[in-house]
């Protein structure tokens, strides 16, 4: 628990009946409680709230400065001429409790520091959403009210012990996240042929299709049929900061665009793939939505199929042209071992008349999880295990983000070599009949 959690307890203790509650009853979490005060003069109270701000009552809401009430608890008229600063309790409670800087503040205005009690009374709107959710959960378990935001949707991965309260804690999110009107929590193991998942509505709207903005891009799909990470906009954004307008670029699992579409804005030539149908769907509308569908060339096949396909058709040209390819591998769980579906890709080596072309062979971002101590080793040998070449010396391992306790998402990079693109053992065998690999299941892939 935080130290502002364990603050926020300490002055709200929730009713016992609370607890275990499974429909939300809103009322049954009102509470009175005593909060110290200091009467300040209306005609510098703005001046001294600026002074107090640091030890003045937070909370969701909650008025910070309020009227004097009589001793039977209505308002006093004859007090007109001064008004109460809430304080917190964690901070002040007594006069000798303000910091020095306070303390001069209220010596310079002529307030004193004299603290008075004042009868609050706390309701559920003026809860914090995990408050809220430790009062009502078991004792002693883990409470998380923490979810991934995709548009107007909130998606969580609620733990079992936490199933029994889960509408409870998708009305919670609802009510305690302005522009939040659907929580969802995933029931299924996620399927690795479309990198989507089942999903149930916890509270709200049942309207799946959000509108999102990443790194000035805006993007709409339906969430419960497509993959989407919120988590990843800084690397969107890192892979296509290394692109030149006339660049090209090949993305092997496109989804609904989170680096074709933003490259295509910066000026490249983008080759976009997906096997989802509602993935490729999405992105031809992402496409025209950002007025980049010219920029744009999407195919809804396997990821092997397209390298070994529409790649390898257009590959021989763009190697010979001046401009960078870069080969975007963005299947965590799987795509380490889709690299070779790259070895003998282009056949029997031309002519030498190649060798000055050498240096524009495809420029490979491939991204994979890892659980190993050393990640980074880990990925570059799964890697080479796939290339069947190694890339000592010739790659560069970025971690991407820490997905779980003892796992990481990693990016390795490196230039496709020459001795992968013309094995000359593949002179005499036709790749493209090499059979897909079977359809797998990953629960990797939600992360």
């Amino acid at each position: 628990m935080t130290d502002q959690s364990q603050a926020d307890l300490g002055l709200y203790k929730p009713p016992q009946t609370v607890r275990g509650m499974t429909d939300l009853d809103r009322a049954a979490f009102s509470q009175t409680v005593s909060v110290p005060a200091i009467r300040i003069p209306t005609n510098v109270l703005n001046k001294v709230v600026k002074s107090l701000k640091k030890v003045a009552l937070q909370r969701p809401g909650l008025k910070r400065v309020v009227e004097e009430h009589s001793e039977d608890g209505t308002k006093d008229s004859s007090k007109g001429e001064h008004r109460l600063l809430l304080l917190d309790p964690n901070n002040i409670t007594t006069a000798d409790s303000f910091g020095s800087e306070e303390a001069d503040a209220l010596k310079a205005y002529g307030v004193s520091q004299e603290i008075q009690r004042y009868e609050l009374k706390l309701t559920y709107e003026n809860l914090k959403s995990e408050e809220i959710l430790r009062a009502v959960l078991p004792e002693g378990q883990d409470v998380t009210s923490g979810f991934s935001r995709v548009g107007h949707i909130a998606h969580m991965n609620l733990r079992d012990h936490q199933l029994p309260y889960r509408k409870l804690i998708g009305q919670v999110i609802i009510d305690k996240n302005p522009g939040v009107t659907c929580v969802v929590n995933k029931t299924n193991t996620i399927d690795s042929t479309y990198r989507n998942f089942q999903m149930e509505v916890l509270a709200g709207e049942s309207n799946m299709v959000a509108k999102v903005r990443e790194n000035g891009v805006f993007y709409e799909f339906d969430f419960s049929r497509v993959y989407w990470n919120p988590r990843l906009s800084t690397e969107h954004e890192r892979i296509v900061s290394l692109l030149q307008r006339g660049d090209t670029v090949v993305d092997v699992f496109a989804g609904v665009g989170p680096f074709a579409i933003p490259a295509a804005r910066r000026g490249c030539e983008i080759l976009a793939n997906d096997l989802n149908p509602e993935s490729f769907r999405w992105l031809q509308h992402n496409a025209k939505l950002n007025k980049v569908d010219r920029k744009i060339t999407s195919f809804n096949m396997d990821g092997r199929d397209f390298i070994r396909g529409p790649v390898r058709e257009r590959l021989p040209a763009l190697i010979k042209g001046s401009h960078k390819i870069h080969v975007v591998m963005n299947l965590p769980a799987l795509a380490l071992e889709f690299l070779d579906a790259f070895r003998g890709l282009l056949g029997p080596e031309p002519d030498q008349s190649l060798s000055c072309q050498e240096n524009n062979l495809p420029q490979v971002h491939c991204y994979g999880f890892s659980k190993e101590d050393d990640a980074q080793r880990d990925v570059v040998e799964r890697a080479e295990a796939s290339l069947k070449i190694s890339l000592q010396g010739q790659c560069s391992v970025h971690l991407v983000r820490n997905v779980a306790p003892n796992k990481e998402m990693m990016c390795v990079s490196f230039t496709l070599p020459k001795e992968v693109l013309y094995s000359k053992h593949t002179q005499n065998r036709d790749i493209s009949e090499e059979p897909c690999p079977k359809k797998q299941k990953c629960e990797d892939l939600t992360d």
